[in-house]
């Protein structure tokens, strides 16, 4: 059976809205420092924003491919639940959000409320998780997998 056939054309529109969500979002918080940065200085923020900037852009390759770019929308997923309970929760519970703990919250906050929602969870058990991985080299035997 064709993976597309297995997905509903709704549940692929739906990834797709998911890529360009990311892609006008990111676009717009993140490309314009990029393309004209405040300062010439390299620190954690500038790589946070190289990182969103990249994110964006392959979130392009999802509008045409949304199956084969699912990882992306995984790895979207879960840098948001790590954030939220390594850093935010502490924070919350601790001395309190500031105002960019507090709007970065919001925003992981969504992500992790419409991702899950997107993403089609029996085709990635069915493809990523209980399909044979790759051979580690060119001469495995399928029956070894």
């Amino acid at each position: 059976m064709n993976e597309i056939s297995t997905i509903s054309t709704l549940r692929l529109s739906l990834l797709r809205a998911m890529y360009l969500l990311l892609v006008v979002g990111l676009g717009l918080t993140m490309w314009p420092s990029i393309v004209a940065p405040s300062s010439m200085s390299a620190n954690a923020g500038t790589v946070v924003s190289s990182l969103l900037g990249a994110l964006c852009l392959v979130s392009v390759l999802g509008l045409r491919n949304p199956l084969q770019m699912l990882p992306l929308l995984i790895f979207e997923l879960v840098w948001k639940i790590i954030w939220v309970v390594a850093f935010a929760l502490p924070m919350w519970m601790g001395p309190g959000l500031d105002m960019y703990a507090a709007e970065t919250l919001f925003a992981c906050m969504l992500g992790i409320v419409l991702v899950p929602l997107v993403l089609p969870w029996g085709y990635i058990a069915r493809e990523y998780v209980r399909a044979p991985g790759t051979p580690w080299s060119a001469g495995t035997p399928a029956s070894a997998r």
